[in-house]
């Protein structure tokens, strides 16, 4: 029941936010695409709910430019100052909505990850997609891009595990403090996230 409810009020929230925002969702377009490039829609194939592939949407927040040899220059080279805006108000996650609408993402949940991580995950942590990822998550709310993988993927089992529209609630409201206090938007090391190249070599993966 409580899942058939969280995926009602999903669909009816994301319709009324895509209305509401979509004359600054035009305008972030209109900007993206003359200061970044096209296209503005930023498309990439992850994994979602039991590990099935969707395309998740986003705005642009780095340029496409790269070296002599034609290969893409780092993460902190191509991320600029208004990519950088972009990523620390979350704006540029509001084509996610469109997501969210379809059923393929959820307000909240485990962030939807790259496919290729999904043979690198312990069983626990391929745990995260026994429900749908979402737009922010508990996670997200604890540190985001400022703590490791594995701390992530604790935190994100941990919500499969305890998850209730009560604690969505708290989450979003949570998520709201954090984007106005621009917490954990980089790492420590790395423009973004470093890549995941899975957990400790003698731990069990998930095939």
């Amino acid at each position: 029941m409580k899942t058939i409810l969280k995926r009602a009020i999903d669909a009816f929230m994301s319709v009324l936010i895509l209305f509401l925002s979509s004359p600054l969702m035009l305008i972030l377009w209109l900007a993206v695409k003359r200061k970044l490039g096209s296209p503005a829609i930023f498309s990439q194939e992850r994994a979602g709910r039991n590990g099935k592939i969707f395309t998740m949407y986003k705005f642009r927040s780095m340029t496409n430019a790269k070296d002599e040899s034609g290969e893409l220059l780092p993460d902190e080279v191509r991320l600029t100052n208004f990519g950088q805006l972009l990523r620390n108000t979350s704006l540029d996650e509001l084509p996610e909505l469109w997501n969210i609408l379809k059923g393929e993402m959820s307000f909240v949940g485990p962030r939807p990850l790259l496919v290729r991580y999904l043979d690198r995950y312990t069983d626990r942590q391929a745990r995260r997609h026994e429900v749908k990822p979402g737009l922010t998550g508990w996670a997200q709310v604890n540190g985001r891009n400022a703590i490791s993988w594995e701390e992530k993927f604790e935190l994100d089992v941990w919500y499969v595990d305890h998850w209730n529209l009560w604690f969505d609630c708290k989450i979003i409201a949570m998520t709201i403090l954090r984007v106005i206090k621009r917490d954990g938007v980089s790492s420590e090391t790395s423009a973004t996230m470093e890549e995941f190249l899975g957990s400790d070599p003698g731990k069990e993966r998930n095939h």
